[in-house]
C-alpha cells in the first residue's frame, strides 16, 4: 500500500509520462455541450475512456444519451466495438449520469510496467471517440432534431 503522498506521486508521474509519450490536446472537456465530457481513468484493476452525460436537467440528459444511442451501431461498427452504453449509471456518491466507456482490464497504475499498455489504449480509444464525436457532433448538439 501507498501513502496518500506516494499514491499522489505516482499519479502525477503517470500522467506526465503519458502526455510525453502522446503530446496532444484531447478535446475532453471542451465538447461544447455543457455537462458532457470526456474522460479518462485509470486506477490499480482498469483503465477506461469515457464519455459523461450529466446534465442537472433530467430531460436534458435523456436527449443527449438517446441521441448518441441512436448512432450507436455506427460507433460500434465503425470505431469502438466494445463501447459499453448505460443510460443510468450511479456514481459512488449517488449521482446518476449517462455514460458511454470502454474497458480495459489487467492494467494497473501502480504497474509501470503496464503503463505503456494503458498509453497505446488511452490514445487510441480517445482518438476513435473523439473522431467520432466530431463527425457526428452537429447531430448531437442539435437539440431541435429528434432522435
Amino acid at each position: 500500500m501507498y501513502s496518500k503522498k506516494e499514491a499522489l506521486f505516482i499519479k502525477k508521474e503517470f500522467w506526465v509520462a503519458f502526455a510525453s509519450v502522446y503530446p496532444r490536446k484531447w478535446l475532453l472537456y471542451d465538447t461544447k455541450i455543457k455537462d458532457v465530457t470526456f474522460k479518462f481513468y485509470v486506477d490499480n484493476k482498469k483503465a477506461q475512456v469515457l464519455l459523461d452525460i450529466e446534465p442537472k436537467d433530467e430531460e436534458l440528459r435523456k436527449v443527449y444519451f438517446e441521441k448518441i444511442e441512436s448512432l450507436k451501431s455506427i460507433l460500434l461498427e465503425d470505431y469502438l466495438s466494445e463501447a459499453i452504453f448505460e443510460r443510468n449509471f450511479y456514481l459512488e456518491n449517488g449521482k446518476v449520469i449517462s455514460r458511454i466507456w470502454i474497458d480495459k482490464t489487467g492494467v494497473s497504475l501502480n504497474n509501470k510496467n503496464t503503463w505503456g499498455e494503458i498509453f497505446k489504449f488511452f490514445y487510441e480509444t480517445m482518438d476513435s471517440f473523439e473522431r467520432f464525436f466530431y463527425e457526428y457532433e452537429d447531430y448531437i448538439k442539435d437539440l431541435e432534431t429528434n432522435t
